[in-house]
């Protein structure tokens, strides 16, 4: 298992930005499914965008298309999800996640139970 930490949430407005990391430790992420999912309260987590760490192949869900992006530093070991125009609709906790079935990322972002995960952390969006 990979060992993942976040970083990066915070409170921020509608329509403001925030970058939040993922930094890995125990293998590169090249071999890897890759993944953000995120979670309101009251709510199941759900994956909003993921990466095929061999191919770089992405796949978002339809609420964050074009909103939001992920890249991936390779010496750092460590994904990104940029989320730019943020609503307050996105508040939630998000987490990473990895895997090294590659194919558990795929166009349907079905919310499997990735091998490894990030602790969460918060993103609130409000004025």
């Amino acid at each position: 298992q990979l060992q993942l930490v976040e970083s990066g949430g915070g409170l921020v407005q509608p329509g403001g930005s925030l970058r939040l990391s993922c930094a890995a430790s125990g293998s590169t992420l090249d071999s890897y499914a890759l993944a953000w999912f995120r979670q309101l309260p009251g709510r199941d987590r759900e994956t909003i965008s993921c990466m095929q760490g061999s191919t770089g192949n992405q796949y978002y869900v339809d609420f964050v298309r074009g909103r939001f992006t992920l890249s991936r530093d390779n010496a750092k070991s460590t994904l990104y999800l940029q989320m730019n125009s943020l609503k307050p609709e996105d508040t939630a906790v998000y987490y990473c996640a990895a895997d090294p079935l590659e194919r558990l990322c795929s166009p349907q972002l079905y919310p499997y139970n990735y091998d490894s995960w990030g602790q969460g952390t918060q993103v609130t969006v409000s004025s």
